[in-house]
């Protein structure tokens, strides 16, 4: 009995990509075919680790082919590996090393302006895309996943998370939506992923039910930090159960709205002026806040028109949100620069900041700037934008001590 296996892509425009076919065969050892545009450089190589699958998955006749257009190894190993798991009913998985850069946890209120959005299964458009400096880099496993690459792309996310630079960025996975997506979190949650997206969240329960699993496998391979969920508000349901979904669990650290699914549900047509999604943008933010979360905004589809990203952007910031998410690295230089304080914002900020400390420092319980009396979320807020002028350069570093 012969069993065959396909994973990857192939073609004259396919790049840092590769294809893999392997046919289990009852003799004849292992037959490799290797055609690669690489291959007088790397051909031993990508022959070695091939040899090293198939001995891991105790795989000893067969016919292995790839097709190899300049693929880095963890691409080679997603996909070798995912054609074997197609071909086999093995549940062993073969691991690359996981980079140190890899293993850092990050923080419930960490600034997301920017979180770059990356097809799953598109290995050439995730190699560098940390150098472009987002706060967030997001390998989607959802709607630009074609659905019978949907298996195959959760090796090669789970390979990035171990093994791909990411400069820094928060890593991040959108996940299929509930319940289909609770399988994709095998492939995400113990090889260091930082923060979840949750799409098209409707109700606490879908919450509810990705924790479950996630503190399942957090146990099965002792992980003690928090895994971040960011939902996202796709339809009518989920902006009027906002606040529920929000204020679901702790690890909740930021609600995003995702406007080209919420107006289809709604049946209106996306504007640049976005009048049409008004309400459920305005509900998203308070639902965020009133929950002590980050509200994070949609994208911005069209790539080529940077005035009008900015004004979206500024409209965005003046509703409430704290970031949004980008389809290109082109938009990450005008949200951060759009998204990050004016000088005048800072300016009263440092005023306030100031006056907080003063009174502090007199033990007085009421902060006054001249003749006004400033509250505590006033003062929170003015430390808020410290943090983030400090964050974006606008600001010494020295002033973060005032804001503690």
């Amino acid at each position: 009995m012969r069993n065959t296996g396909k994973a990857g892509n192939r073609g004259p425009d396919v790049r840092s990509d590769c294809y893999a076919e392997i046919e289990i065969t009852s003799s004849g050892g292992i037959v490799l075919e290797i055609k690669s545009k690489v291959k007088t450089l790397f051909g031993k190589s990508i022959e070695k680790l091939s040899r090293e699958i198939l001995n891991h998955f105790n795989i000893k006749n067969a016919r292995l082919m790839i097709e190899d257009a300049g693929a880095l190894d963890l691409v080679l190993a997603a996909r070798i590996e995912a054609a074997i798991k197609k071909a086999t009913n093995t549940e062993k998985e073969y691991l690359l090393p996981v980079i140190e850069e890899n293993t850092s946890v990050s923080n419930k209120d960490d600034f997301r302006f920017s979180r770059l959005y990356l097809p799953g299964n598109s290995p050439k458009l995730m190699i560098n895309a940390g150098i472009h400096n987002p706060n967030g880099i997001i390998l989607d496993l959802e709607d630009s996943v074609a659905p019978d690459k949907k298996f195959e792309a959760r090796f090669l996310v789970r390979n990035a998370l171990r093994s791909m630079n990411f400069y820094g960025a928060e890593r991040m996975v959108r996940i299929n939506q509930i319940p289909g997506g609770l399988d994709d979190l095998e492939y995400c949650i113990p090889h260091h992923v930082n923060l979840i997206l949750v799409p098209k969240c409707e109700q606490a329960t879908d919450i509810r039910k990705v924790n479950e699993v996630i503190d399942r496998i957090k146990i099965e391979h002792n992980i003690g930090h928090h895994i971040w969920l960011m939902p996202i508000i796709e339809s009518a349901l989920g902006v009027i159960n906002a606040y529920s979904i929000a204020s679901a669990a702790d690890n909740v650290a930021a609600l995003a709205i995702g406007l080209e699914d919420y107006t289809a549900d709604i049946g209106a047509r996306r504007t640049n002026e976005a009048t049409e999604s008004f309400f459920a943008r305005s509900m998203v933010v308070n639902a965020a806040r009133a929950a002590g979360i980050q509200p994070i905004d949609s994208v911005f589809s069209d790539v080529s028109d940077m005035e009008a990203l900015a004004r979206n952007v500024q409209a965005s910031k003046a509703l409430g949100f704290d970031g949004m998410g980008c389809i290109h690295p082109r938009q990450i230089k005008v949200i951060h620069e759009n998204f990050a304080p004016e000088d005048d914002e800072i300016e009263k900020a440092k005023k306030i900041v100031l006056a907080f400390k003063e009174a502090e420092a007199k033990g007085l319980g009421v902060v006054s700037l001249g003749s006004k009396m400033i509250d505590p979320p006033v003062v929170k807020r003015a430390q808020r934008t410290i943090r983030i002028a400090v964050d974006v350069g606008k600001l010494d570093e020295n002033w973060m001590a005032r804001v503690v």
